[in-house]
């Protein structure tokens, strides 16, 4: 197929200062860090050249950007109002003033491994107590594991990815309701990390959690930044179910005050005016998940995963190609390729995790470059 978001060479990007292509030297291919390699999307790069030309850089106005998040998610089944979300700079920002509320010091935090890194620092910069819960061997959620771990303590919080990073598992909404079902028995909280939303691809449906009945007493962060590659202009919102009154009240007033004018326009216009080129880029990622599962058959039949029902990120077990705990650090000396380290997700030994979005002339010759350093 015919590629329309996913089609910039390597050429282009090495023109770019953010740190995908300025962490490494200039013959290592990164596909590590969770930014895509396309151009704006049209109604995003419109408005930054009118924020440009008017000079219009100053305090921002968040009630549109929070409107139109839960425009996004009413399209999911998820009845969200505006009035019950808050402003947040940023997706872990929003996680942790979550958290912040739900636990006290000393407290459990359950994160189901492999899961985002940030995730577990996190809890540390809280003085939480780290509780980690196995996820099952397809990646889905384990709710006898979680059921056993929240039985020890019967309090604290549970971090969810919805969908997961890095797995790109999308839970359904039955797992969903099992894992409300079980928290609710031992008095967990839960909050739902669901910036790879807009990143469900096709096979696979999202369910928001504040879609599920007996899911409302959670709250969940959204944003649209890495639906639209938006990392430079960090926005979030936290969104809280009906019966979760006591966390929204509870969530600092000065979270507005710590968003970006310039973020929440581009998000906003990206929400209201580029679904058309989320369709394209949706479409664009389908084929290089294809493409993924071809070329390690093809190359790397010892590397083994699951194609993801969401997101741009591979994760990948290489134990067979024997590189050591952390075969990243190989790769990246031999191939000449980066990749994300999997030790850091916890449970992620012998695993590394790829992210695909990026034109399939570099995919492939990343894939190249790995299988002619292990002959």
């Amino acid at each position: 197929m015919d590629r329309r978001v996913l089609t910039l060479d390597e050429a282009t990007c090495r023109r770019r200062t953010s740190i995908k292509w300025r962490l490494h030297p200039e013959d290592v291919l990164p596909l590590w860090v969770a930014e895509m390699d396309v151009l704006p999307a049209p109604g995003i790069a419109d408005e930054l050249a009118r924020i440009t030309r008017d000079g219009d850089l100053g305090y921002p106005v968040n009630e549109p950007y929070l409107e139109a998040l839960a425009d996004f998610y009413r399209e999911s089944g998820a009845d969200v109002d505006p009035g019950r979300m808050r402003p947040v700079a940023d997706v872990m920002s929003g996680m942790k003033a979550a958290l912040a509320v739900m636990t006290d010091p000393g407290d459990p935090v359950y994160i189901t491994v492999p899961v985002y890194p940030p995730f577990h620092t996190v809890v540390a910069e809280l003085g939480r107590r780290l509780v980690t819960v196995p996820l099952t061997e397809e990646g889905r959620l384990d709710a006898a594991a979680l059921e056993e771990a929240f039985a020890r303590d019967g309090r604290g919080a549970l971090m969810l990815a919805n969908p997961h990073n890095p797995t790109g598992v999308v839970p359904t909404a039955d797992e969903l309701r099992t894992v409300a079902e079980v928290a609710d028995r031992h008095g967990v909280r839960v909050v739902s990390d669901e910036v790879h939303a807009p990143l469900v691809l096709p096979g696979a449906s999202f369910t928001p959690a504040l879609a599920v009945p007996e899911a409302q007493g959670w709250l969940s962060v959204i944003s649209a930044a890495k639906g639209w590659n938006l990392a430079a202009v960090k926005a979030a919102g936290i969104a809280a179910g009906t019966a979760a009154d006591g966390l929204l009240a509870a969530l600092p007033e000065g979270l507005g005050y710590t968003t970006s004018h310039l973020a929440v326009r581009l998000h906003t216009v990206a929400l209201e005016q580029d679904r058309s080129w989320l369709v394209d880029l949706v479409s664009d990622l389908d084929a290089n998940r294809t493409l993924v599962a071809q070329l390690l058959e093809r190359h790397l039949p010892s590397v083994h995963w699951r194609p993801v029902e969401a997101t741009y990120l591979a994760w990948l077990d290489l134990r067979e190609l024997d590189l050591g705990d952390d075969p990243a650090v190989r790769l990246r000396q031999d191939a000449r390729v980066a990749l994300m380290s999997g030790p850091p997700f916890g449970a992620g030994e012998g695993h590394a995790r790829l992210n695909f979005a990026t034109s399939p002339q570099i995919l492939e010759e990343a894939v190249l470059r790995i299988a002619a350093s292990l002959q």
